[in-house]
């Protein structure tokens, strides 16, 4: 499954009532962190289908990001359930992307 982009419109469908773990990465488009784990996202993403991999831009959905407590990026935030059950900040090597989501 490829990395969806979400936005406040859709979160509630895409992410809040999946039927299946969620991991949402807050991220911006300047953020070169962000930048440097895009390319693990999309490999979990195609490595473990049963997991929906999605992304908020805080720049456009900044209500989101701070309903979520987002204060620095990139934020991971798994769901499941529509549950926040885990969170994890800052750049994260695929191993411990991986971990988050188990």
């Amino acid at each position: 499954m490829a990395v969806m982009h979400v936005t406040d419109s859709s979160f509630a469908q895409e992410v809040l009532q999946a039927h299946q773990t969620v991991l949402v990465d807050f991220w911006a488009e300047w953020c070169g962190p962000c930048r440097m784990l895009a390319p693990a996202l999309e490999e979990l993403a195609a490595e473990h289908p049963e997991v929906k991999i999605c992304k908020v831009n805080i720049d456009e959905d900044p209500d989101l990001a701070l309903q979520y407590g987002v204060m620095s990026i990139p934020t991971l935030v798994v769901f499941r359930d529509g549950q926040v059950v885990r969170q994890s900040i800052g750049l994260q090597p695929k191993q411990a992307l991986e971990r988050l989501i188990v």
